[in-house]
């Protein structure tokens, strides 16, 4: 575990590490082929400046299709697997020296799901240029790790870092996907937001509130949080329907068990796989019999008309007999409505 003080990140024992700490993952290995650096040299004859692979590869083979470049002089075999570990080595093998990788980058090498930016993101104190890479400066609090031999900021710090960088909603379905992935739980960000002290610091604590334990899917959280910020009841996630052995029978995205409502984020693969179209029909014929009212919502229905799924979320709630408050606007900041849907949810 490292710790930055002073712009330089230096080892240091973490005070909240204890048994199941994100520091101590070692369960994630990298492919034989990795980056390699590619510097340069002067051309005796022409005195320019030429590239100078490691021994054993010629100029000639880096452009002949059997590497690809992934940043200015850091080049890989073109049949290697580019993962998200993979081009954080990439980044510190640019940038070198005393660095780690962090924002956008770290939340991909732990398993989190952040917006793609097309960037390999590392935290340094120089600030190194090329096409594909971002250098943050180091931030007092950051916490780092290694992983695979590699250093990385700390599942909590990259939540942290990202708070600067992206919105409410994108910021809980990172904490959400963490918490998922196992790399960190819901109280672990409470608590490292409550002590940050960094600019987006109100913001991290808001998203470390609203993160939950058992979300399947992005999309399952922008749901949620849709219904969230419009002010509505915060549904149950994953609510479990087990056998009277007590095996699981059925399992809901977001539901309000007591009254009977399911609300379900229904992708693409349910149509195109036929074995998960077996199961939903299956379970919704049990709900048509345990008279349980499903709401189902689409990709189009969050991006395209929020308002419309809105009034339909809250159109069941009162038959059902739930009290449904006036609405906040809040959500229109997060889930902009496109031509066709409606102005004013009901």
């Amino acid at each position: 575990m490292a710790a930055c003080r002073g712009g330089r990140w230096r080892p240091v024992d973490d005070p909240c590490r204890g048994p199941g700490h994100p520091g101590t993952i070692t369960l994630v290995t990298t492919s034989s082929r990795r980056p390699f650096r590619v510097g340069t040299a002067t051309d005796p004859v022409t005195g320019r400046r030429v590239p100078d692979p490691p021994d054993g590869i010629t100029p000639w083979d880096l452009r002949s299709g059997r590497f690809r470049r992934l940043l200015r002089g850091v080049y890989i075999a073109a049949s290697a697997r580019v993962t998200p570990l993979v081009l954080a080595e990439a980044g510190l093998l640019m940038v070198g020296g005393d660095s780690v990788a962090s924002h956008q980058t770290a939340a991909r090498v732990w398993g989190g799901v952040v917006p793609d930016d097309g960037l390999i993101h590392v935290t340094c104190a120089r600030r190194p240029r090329g096409a594909g890479l971002k250098a943050h400066r180091p931030k007092r609090g950051q916490w780092g790790t290694t992983i695979a031999g590699l250093a990385v900021t700390t599942p909590t710090s990259t939540f942290l870092d990202l708070s600067d960088e992206l919105g409410l909603v994108d910021l809980v379905i990172l904490g959400d996907s963490l918490v998922r992935a196992e790399r960190v739980t819901p109280r672990q960000l409470v608590e490292a937001a409550g002590s940050y002290r960094g600019r987006a610091r109100r913001l991290a604590r808001r998203a470390a509130g609203l993160v939950r334990d058992g979300v399947d899917s992005p999309m399952e959280s922008r749901v949620r949080m849709l219904m969230v910020l419009a002010g509505l009841p915060e549904p149950v996630v994953n609510h479990v329907v087990r056998l009277p052995d007590g095996r699981t029978r059925w399992r809901f995205d977001l539901s309000f068990p007591a009254f009977r409502i399911v609300i379900e984020y229904d992708g693409r693969q349910h149509a195109e796989s036929d074995e998960q179209w077996d199961h939903d029909i299956d379970r919704r014929e049990w709900m048509d019999g345990n008279d349980v009212r499903l709401v189902v919502v689409r990709s189009k229905d969050v991006y395209r008309t929020p308002a419309r799924t809105l009034c339909r979320i809250t159109a069941v709630m009162r038959a059902r007999g739930m009290c449904v408050p006036r609405l906040s606007d809040e959500w229109r900041l997060h889930f902009p409505s496109l031509p066709g849907d409606v102005a004013v949810p009901g």
